[in-house]
Order: C-alpha cells, then structure tokens, then sequence
C-alpha cells in the first residue's frame, strides 16, 4: 500500500487566539494519515504563539515571526519550512476556519488524481450560515480588474455537487503539491495582504498548470458579513486588484481595469453609500499609490 503524502498544514496566527484554537481543535479531528501542523504567528502583540504552543503541544510546530509580515510573507514562511522538512504538499488554511474531518482526505486524492494540477480548494461555507457558500473557488478578469468567488452567498442546493476548473483556489484554503511550489514559487509579498493567492494561480496557469474545486471536501470560515471591514482591508483590496492586473495583464487591461475602478467602482459605490467616507479615503489613497513614484519604481514581475 502506497503511504499518504504528507500534508504540512501553514495556519497563520495574528492576534487571532480565539479563532485558531477553534481551528485547530477542528485539525485534531482530521481522519487523514499523515498531516503536519504549522501555526505562523505573525507578530502578534501578546504573545499568542507561546499561548497556542503550551496549549497544543507536540500537534504543533510554532514559528514567530517578530513583526507582520501580511499573508503572503507569513505563509511564504510556513511553505518554506513545509519544503525543508520534506512536505509533499501544502495546505494554507485560514486561522478562523473550522474543518470537516475528512476534507483532506477529499482534496488529496483530487490533486493526487490530476496531473496538471497548481491547487485544489473545498467547498467553503459561512460559519454562521453553514448551509450558504462562501466560495468554490474563484474567477477573475484583467480587463476590470475584478475578481469573484463563485457561489458566494448562495444557499447550497446541490448545484455545486461537481468537480469544476476555476480561475483561481481561494486562499481560505488551498492545497498545493510540492512540484507546483517548485516551479512557480512562492507567493509575491509585494500584495501583503489579498489577490496573493490570485497572483499566485495566475501565475501557475501561464506555467499550463490549473487550479480546481472538490466539493467533496467542507471548510467553514467566519467571513465577516454583517458589518463592513476596516479601511486598511478597502485600501490594500483596491491596491492589489490593480496591482495585480499591472503585474499580469497588458498595457491595454491596465487600462481599461484603471478606467473601471475610478471612474464607475469608485463613484457606485459612493453614491450607494455616501456616508462612508472612511471606506472613500482609503480607496483613494490606494489609486494615489499606483498614481505615486512608490507604484513606478516598484519592480512589477
């Protein structure tokens, strides 16, 4: 009998005590054979990772870092280590998510049994509504500088019961086999923070590598929904939708995606809610970031 690959699991901790012990206490009831759990604390203020080292043992293997390095320099970490230890694939899974037991069991075999494969994803619930989808994946367009997560919001009736190709694996959760790692890299720190998962398929995809979803594997992730996020999220989530599109798309998508957020994101949005003028200042400040020397001289690979 074949032995499992070992999965190396890169969670991310900052200042999240709460959700991560709920995240791993989820791990601890995994049924899959042979997977490893590394929890990244990402500089948080209190000293969370001795916290979740004394409370979980030997289940955990703990890094800190000493400052925030985002998601994409806080996983890049655990992915390095994952690779060092001999990982075959790893998993990134978001800090406030809770697991089905047999959900990596599920996407194992999915990418085990595709040859082209850069990353797989389950199908992710809302935590408080766990019958409606937060994601199976997602789909972007360079022309406007968009991305979507197919299936959020809809209640779950069966219509996403079949394995499907998308543009990108959302990062909420996301296996990737040690041979994509190796040919595409690592994720780009440049974003810090949101579309580094999207970068990252796009850019395994023009390798001819593709991403997929597997229904047969649940996740369920505590999405806030109900109030609107804090501005840093608004700024660095218009930064990077252009950012990303300048790094991959042509100078006409440029373009084009540049005119969409302005001139009708922007504006429609405004007008819908006009007394968000937090939510206004940073978007602003992210299009005067591409506009700014910083944006020109940055390296866009």
């Amino acid at each position: 009998m074949i032995p499992a690959p070992t999965v190396t699991i890169v969670i991310l901790n900052w200042n999240g005590l709460a959700d991560t012990r709920e995240c791993l206490d989820s791990l601890r009831a995994v049924t899959y054979p042979n997977a490893r759990v590394v929890v990244v604390d990402n500089g948080s203020t209190e000293a969370e990772g001795q916290l979740l080292k004394k409370e979980f043992g030997g289940y955990i293997h703990l890094i800190e870092n000493e400052t925030n390095t985002g998601f994409a320099g806080g996983a890049n970490t655990g992915i390095r280590y994952a690779l060092e230890q001999g990982a075959g694939y790893m998993l990134l899974l978001n800090n406030d998510t809770v697991v089905q037991p047999q959900f990596l069991e599920a996407m194992v075999q999915a990418a085990e049994s595709t040859p082209d494969v850069a990353a797989v994803c389950p199908r992710t619930y809302f935590f408080d509504r766990p019958d409606v989808i937060y994601s199976t994946g997602g789909s972007y367009s360079l022309w406007r500088g968009t991305a979507r997560q197919v299936g959020r919001g809809r209640p779950d009736r069966g219509q996403f019961d079949a394995p499907a190709q998308r543009d990108y694996a959302d990062g909420v959760c996301m296996l990737i086999p040690r041979g994509a790692i190796e040919r595409v890299g690592l994720l780009d720190e440049d974003y810090f923070a949101y579309w580094e998962e999207t970068d990252w398929c796009a850019r395994a995809r023009q390798q001819g590598l593709r991403c997929y979803y597997v229904p047969g594997a649940k996740v369920w992730h505590r999405a806030a929904r109900s109030q609107d996020p804090d501005p840093g999220f608004h700024y660095l989530y218009r930064r990077n939708a252009l950012l990303f599109v300048r790094k991959r798309g042509s100078p006409l998508q440029v373009l084009t995606a540049l005119l969409m957020h302005v001139l009708v994101y922007g504006p429609l949005y405004f007008l819908r809610h006009p007394t968000k003028a937090a939510r206004a200042a940073a978007e602003a400040r992210a299009l005067l970031w591409h506009a700014s020397n910083q944006a020109r001289r940055r390296p866009l690979v």
